[in-house]
């Protein structure tokens, strides 16, 4: 099947971060902050420092790890329907963006702290747009205890989309209460801790801390979530110049490695639990100190991870999309446009980014609308052309013959439609302009949607325990 794809390295390129990537985890190795996970790779066969708490991890573990991973895995959703079944063969299922601070107010504009309402909205608009097909609770909420804002944050996502959901792992001293507390909210809703192991209503993204770094509270959440069969995200967001290497090489290897070690936790804690291979590693912006999403570096490094990805036989997450604007609208370079958008042409399984602002730090309702609207042009290029003697078509050459016309013989009548993206006037209009035109149109669909769009409410005993569930844990710590 022809799909479009970007690639980057040459072969000898990806031999060499992998052998390299080896000799860093067997002869520098990562620092972990917990004893527990210290111990447990110990007795994998890591050679671990207790008083630096560095484990160094032979080859043959990492192998193991490799070969233990599941290579397809099903990312359930509250309706069947809506499952995701990774690797794919197109375009990658995308998610809106996670964990900001701001979002602008659908009214009146301004930026200010979200709600759970706020999210209930951003969940609820996200379930009915079809472009979009896993929800990442987008904003952070603000009218809910610090140390439980995680787990209210799936517990809202569950009531108000039916799609999957891309959870994160808590730090500190939450890691493991709060991994403890949304599983159980998983298993509420699906039916039990056996129904979540099988059809995994969310996954969770466990970021290492680069470079080499995996903090305590997070890796031993991530131990909890791998042995309830909750997919991890091993997000490695290292940038070139700060936090790896500066070439783009030095950047790739530092999160292939990081990768690696965290698949090694994973597989150690509970070997064959689905575990997905992700960056969004950049280069640093020295100049700025921002995060370089938009660079034209972004789209290769994300492409060299997707093949890394794809040496290990791992899903992958590997590739971003969406705006990213200042302000909703298109408010950035073609060049601009392009590196966030090629990014997923990476090859990768998934994305994360609709509805982001200012590099992620916001959001908006209008947002997730507009970079819908973009993905479906985007994914229009990832479309798959199989490539047969059927679609080759020789036959219906020789019955046009030379010289004549294609236009009115039923070949083309039958299969245009199949080969031809025949864009709509909103998507005219909105590909039409870089700037904040298509904002209006946005808001009256954000409105349409929050106003006629319902989602399949969860019965009413589950919605008691699941609320007594995160009032328990809410009230924990005060």
């Amino acid at each position: 099947m022809a799909v479009l794809r970007f690639g980057f390295m040459e072969r000898q390129e990806e031999d060499l971060i992998h052998a390299q990537s080896i000799e860093c985890l067997e002869r520098i190795g990562v620092l972990i902050h917990s004893q527990s996970v210290l111990n447990m790779l110990r007795d994998a066969g890591a050679e671990v420092d207790p008083k630096k708490k560095v484990a160094k991890i032979p080859e043959k573990v990492v192998n193991d790890a490799v070969k233990k991973a599941p290579k397809a895995i099903t990312l359930g959703a509250r309706d069947p329907k809506r499952d995701l079944k990774i690797p794919v063969e197109r375009f990658p299922f995308v998610s809106t963006g996670g964990v900001t601070v701001f979002m602008t107010d659908l009214e009146t504009g301004e930026r200010r702290k979200a709600t759970s309402r706020d999210l209930a909205d951003f969940a609820r608009l996200t379930d009915a747009m079809d472009p979009v097909d896993a929800f990442w609770p987008i904003v952070t909420t603000s009218d809910v205890a610090a140390h439980a804002q995680f787990a209210n944050e799936l517990w809202v996502s569950l009531q108000n989309t039916t799609k999957h959901i891309l959870g994160s792992a808590g730090s500190g001293t939450l890691g493991i209460p709060d991994a403890k507390t949304q599983i159980a909210l998983g298993a509420l809703v699906a039916g039990g801790p056996e129904k979540l192991k099988k059809r995994p209503l969310f996954s969770v993204l466990s970021c290492i801390v680069p470079p080499l770094v995996f903090e305590k509270g997070a890796v031993e959440a991530q131990v909890e979530y791998a042995r309830a069969g909750i997919p991890i995200i091993s997000m490695s967001m290292c940038m070139g110049g700060m936090t790896a290497p500066v070439t783009l090489a030095g950047t790739i290897l530092t999160l292939n490695i990081e990768n690696l070690a965290s698949l090694v936790v994973t597989q150690t804690a509970a070997p064959g639990a689905p575990h997905i291979y992700c960056s969004e590693a950049t280069l640093g912006n020295v100049v700025t100190g921002l995060i370089g999403y938009r660079g034209p570096e972004a789209p290769m490094i994300f492409a060299a991870a997707a093949q890394m990805a794809r040496r290990y036989g791992l899903p992958k997450m590997t590739g971003i999309l969406g705006i990213d604007g200042e302000v909703p609208g298109v408010p950035i370079s073609f060049g601009e446009v392009s590196a966030m958008m090629l990014t997923t042409m990476s090859g990768t399984d998934l994305c994360s980014g609709i509805g982001g602002l200012d590099l992620d730090k916001g959001c908006s309702l209008e947002q997730v609308v507009i970079d819908s609207a973009m993905w479906e042009e985007y994914r229009a290029f990832m479309r798959d052309f199989p490539v047969t003697e059927e679609s080759a078509a020789l036959k219906v050459i020789e019955r046009v013959g030379q010289g004549n016309t294609f236009l009115n013989d039923p070949h083309t009548v039958r299969n245009f439609r199949s080969q031809m993206l025949i864009r709509n006037k909103r998507m005219e209009l909105y590909g039409a302009t870089m700037s904040d035109r298509m904002v209006l149109d946005a808001r009256d669909v954000v409105r349409e949607i929050l106003k006629e769009h319902s989602v399949e409410q969860l019965d009413e005993h589950t919605l008691s325990e699941g609320n007594e569930i995160l009032s328990t844990y809410a009230g924990s710590r005060r």
